[in-house]
């Protein structure tokens, strides 16, 4: 049983020396443990990502937020949106950071799940095709699945797809994606909310959908 820990910021070892800060928090006695892919130039400390990270700790999920891009990619990406859309490069820091979980005596014997928004989704279903013992379960919030290409024949993980009922191209997008999965997959709808969810009352719904889902899914 996992012990009561953080939130605080960690360092992940990536490759060529590099390393990305994620922000980890450990409710006592954890039943899963969710990392977190951000993208389109988002970070961990999105606020819509860190409050759907609340309501899990809250329902006993473990979190962890991780930076996808390192500060000196965040800086150059700013400038030319360079690496938001390298769906490899962010997959690839996915499974560093998993890599990391798995490698912590106190976290290793958590099961794992993703959680990703916009782009950070399709690294997420990428990293799920290349490593699928690693995770049990994905959800996508808003989520560009259709970036992560033929890799999506390969996810094995049961994958929630969330969107918006107003944001009409990427319910189209979507829907696509789905009919390249072999997994398990559910498109929700949440009505009246565009891409961001900002609209009273969208959030919590997208909280809610994947509370349920992560306890369907991923609970221990």
């Amino acid at each position: 049983m996992a012990t009561a820990t953080g939130p605080y910021t960690i360092s992940i070892p990536l490759a060529s020396d590099q390393r990305a800060e994620a922000d980890l928090h450990v409710p006592e006695g954890a039943a899963g443990l969710v990392i977190f892919a951000h993208g389109s130039g988002s970070s961990r400390f999105s606020a819509r990502n860190q409050a759907v990270a609340e309501a899990l700790t809250r329902r006993g999920f473990a979190s962890l937020l991780v930076d996808l891009l390192t500060r000196r990619e965040e800086e150059l990406d700013a400038n030319s949106g360079a690496y938001r859309f390298d769906i490899p490069r962010l997959a690839d820091r996915v499974l560093a950071a998993t890599t990391w979980v798995a490698e912590r005596d106190e976290l290793k014997d958590l099961p794992r799940g993703y959680f990703g928004a916009s782009t950070g989704a399709a690294a997420a279903l990428l990293a799920a095709a290349r490593r699928p013992d690693d995770v049990r379960t994905v959800v996508s919030r808003g989520g560009r699945p259709d970036l992560a290409g033929e890799a999506l024949s390969a996810v094995t993980a049961p994958t929630l797809l969330i969107v918006g009922g107003e944001d009409h191209t990427v319910i189209r997008l979507n829907q696509a994606a789905m009919l390249q999965m072999r997994a398990a997959v559910q498109l929700e709808i949440v009505p009246g909310a565009t891409h961001l969810f900002e609209e009273a009352g969208a959030l919590e719904q997208v909280e809610q959908l994947a509370a349920d889902w992560f306890n369907r899914f991923l609970r221990l």
